[in-house]
């Protein structure tokens, strides 16, 4: 229990809790609708009850989202910058006790799929490395119709409620007075709505954390974010959340890097996974799903409907059921990534929505915005978009029209045309949606079961690792450094001591701002329809997990340098042996040689075999690979050793934690590097080993040793107490 203040402890308190924008009463500071309709709430969409449906009669959310969605033409509003792929899905366990749907019944069929990646918040022109959200959309061409899975690299989201999409992508975009920044949310408009909105911080632990900065998009985790309904051929219904695991694991990039990959290689994710599918490395994901039971929904100590919340592997686990795979680049980047068109509102029999307030937003606004996009209601006869499924309607005519359809008749039910096309029964195929009970008032609230904002931020921040932990840390204090209202600062400082004092504390101390105590009773604050945005605070909740290994990167996958791209540096008079063994066995593993030169002309090897450069010290960098290779001969080692720009690279290298290798010959070259001094004076021993340097005088031996230290992917134990300038 908190204990009594003295005076001076309560008015410092107070302080906190008042650093808000000024209220202004006047009369024309009132929100209102476009044509003048004073707003009571915009913080809550129309529902059927707390927890129910949001009702198409909310003219205030449609009049709110339809205007958002045509703020831009043609650019995507969101998720502009994109990559995608085909490929096809195969299931490995069917789960009919759960669902009628023949995608995940059918083992002998290969579903045909198209994935589309994207960034949220820049244009089409940004960056691929921004920290931000990755989309990851796969739509299933079905023998019963398309199915979307339309996701996010990140498994729960900012808001509760649609109705505040607009007003987040507003503060996260560009400033409308100046444009600036482009695809990033370090600035005053951004933290300022999320300094306001609470129910957001849980989803701010994960774009502060690595996952933000994906090393590539193959080697980043999909997730559907909402909770969708399965439903079996009985009709009993069963809520689900869908994964994507990646068969490379999880791997990022750091903050520094990712900034300077911007600048190398602004298109560093699209060309990574275009250059994969191409030389055949196709990207592999495995689906699973988490399976909780009708009756089991009120069970936990979250609401299975609230999209800011995950439901732990360790209280209900991740069940694999196939896998995906992407076998081939798109033929036309327009035709197909461009004019695609998801919606999660694309079912299929046996999957169904639930009344998610997030994800009811959602169906209504993705189909406006491909109609402003793409320009017409006809977008689905769009190549890329057309069901392998029959489609047999009475939807004619339109803008862009392609379908030629013959007859006089274009209405349901008739006689003129024979019936056709006939309703499909439940047992023919038909869609048939959960018959939940409702019997609620329509009301603008939300359930109390929604009020925990802070447990489940808390425990992604409590199961990092050391060095994810302080990468979080870092990219907070860069992002409210970038910040320029003190009293934003302030909040977000506020809100962060009630995720973990461990983190609010850091970033305190690197703002100058002291971290005051929570006044008595603020946690208990008025929630209702009359509630300001401040005052979203909920009652204090314990989760029932403290630590989810999931959560963490640092326990993926790491046995494969499969695609990993690994640069060789030389001059001429380079050992051929050096580089051919090594380049052989890192080959055999399915790594990516480069060979990097002072220039692009051959080099000549000391037995007179010429090598092709892929690159120069001008034309690459550091940032653009996974591991480094100096190999032996002495006039290679001698030149690269009086090379700056060589020097530089394998500085940078260490700087990014990464694996380095050189052949016993050059440890000249190291010993001209910033972090010479940090190594064992005995090359080749375990210390180096630990600390992803291997040297060595066996090719063979060492190439070997690399191979395990590249798999590692990353020595961020090195990262704090050896940080080098680079």
């Amino acid at each position: 229990m908190p204990t009594k203040k003295s005076g001076n402890e309560e008015s410092e308190s107070k302080k906190i809790i008042d650093i808000e924008p000024q209220k202004k009463y006047d009369e024309d500071q009132f929100l209102t609708t476009n044509h003048g309709l004073r707003i009571n709430d915009n913080q809550h969409s129309l529902k059927t009850g707390e927890r129910g449906g949001t009702l198409i009669e909310d003219f205030i959310l449609r009049e709110k989202i339809h205007h958002f969605d045509h703020e831009r033409i043609p650019e995507r509003i969101v998720h502009a910058r994109g990559s995608a792929a085909h490929g096809y899905f195969e299931l490995f366990k069917p789960i009919g006790q759960y669902t009628k749907a023949r995608l995940f019944n059918e083992k002998a069929v290969r579903t045909p799929v198209f994935v589309r990646f994207s960034t949220v918040a820049g244009s089409r022109g940004s960056t691929d490395l921004a920290r931000d959200v990755r989309g990851f959309a796969v739509k299933f061409y079905t023998s019963e119709g398309n199915y979307d899975l339309v996701g996010n690299n990140i498994p729960v989201f900012f808001i509760q409620d649609a109705i505040k999409f607009p007003d987040l992508i507003h503060a996260v975009k560009p400033e409308p007075h100046n444009e600036i920044p482009q695809a990033a949310s370090a600035h005053d408009t951004f933290w300022d709505f999320i300094s306001l909105m609470p129910e957001s911080m849980h989803m701010i632990m994960w774009v502060m954390s690595d996952r933000a900065i994906p090393r590539s998009l193959r080697m980043m985790e999909g997730f559907g974010v909402h909770t969708f309904r399965l439903i079996n051929d009985a009709g009993e219904s069963h809520f689900v959340k869908f994964h994507w695991k990646p068969v490379l694991g999880v791997h990022s990039v750091a903050w520094d890097e990712a900034q300077k990959i911007s600048g190398k290689n602004s298109d560093f994710h699209r060309q990574d996974l275009w250059e994969a599918i191409e030389s055949g490395a196709f990207p592999e994901w495995e689906l699973g799903v988490q399976i909780v039971p009708e009756a089991d929904e009120h069970k936990f100590d979250f609401d299975l409907l609230d999209a800011t919340k995950i439901i732990p592997e360790e209280l209900v686990p991740v069940q694999i059921i196939g896998k995906m795979t992407l076998n081939k680049n798109p033929d036309n980047f327009f035709a197909e990534t461009e004019q695609v068109a998801f919606n999660p509102g694309h079912l299929i029999p046996g999957i169904d929505i639930t009344n998610d307030p997030l994800l009811q937003g959602r169906l209504f606004s993705y189909s406006d915005t491909q109609l402003s996009r793409l320009g017409s209601h006809n977008f689905q006869e769009l190549p890329i978009n057309r069901p392998v499924a029959p489609v047999h309607n009475n939807q004619r005519d339109g803008h862009m029209r392609h379908t030629i359809n013959t007859g006089r008749v274009s209405y349901e039910p008739n006689s003129l045309g024979g019936g056709c096309p006939f309703q499909a029964k439940a047992k023919e195929g038909g869609f048939t949606s959960f018959p939940e009970l409702i019997e609620s008032n329509k009301i603008r609230s939300r359930s109390k079961s929604f009020l925990d904002h802070f447990s489940q931020a808390r425990l992604f921040f409590n199961s990092q690792s050391d060095a994810e932990k302080n990468h979080l840390i870092d990219a907070l204090c860069f992002e409210l450094g970038k910040v320029e209202t003190p009293a934003i600062r302030k909040r977000m400082v506020h809100l962060l001591s009630y995720v973990e004092m461990s983190l609010a504390a850091p970033v305190a101390v690197y703002l100058g701002i002291d971290i005051l105590p929570v006044p008595e009773g603020y946690l208990n604050r008025s929630f209702g329809a009359d509630a300001n945005p401040e005052d979203f605070q909920p009652l204090p909740v314990k989760s029932s997990v403290e630590i989810s290994d999931a959560l963490s990167m640092a326990n993926t996958i790491k046995n494969s340098i499969l695609t990993r791209r690994i640069a060789f540096l030389f001059a001429d008079g380079v050992d051929q042996n050096s580089v051919d063994s090594v380049k052989s066995i890192l080959e055999a593993q399915g790594a990516v040689v480069d060979f990097v030169a002072p220039r692009l002309s051959p080099v000549s090897s000391d037995s007179g075999v010429e090598y092709i450069p892929n690159k120069s010290f001008l034309t690459t960098a550091s940032v653009l690979y996974d591991a480094v290779y100096i190999p032996g001969g002495l006039n290679s080692v001698a030149t690269l050793a009086a090379e700056p720009d060589a020097i530089h690279f394998l500085n940078e290298a260490f700087k990014h934690c990464k694996a380095i290798a050189a052949d016993g010959a050059a440890v000249q070259v190291l010993q001209e590097t910033y972090f010479a001094k940090k190594l064992p004076k005995t090359s080749g021993k375990e210390e180096a080993m630990e600390k992803g340097i291997i040297i060595g005088d066996d090719p063979g031996q060492l190439a070997n040793l690399f191979t395990k230290a590249i798999a590692n992917h990353r020595f961020w134990d090195r990262e704090k107490p050896e940080k080098v300038p680079a």
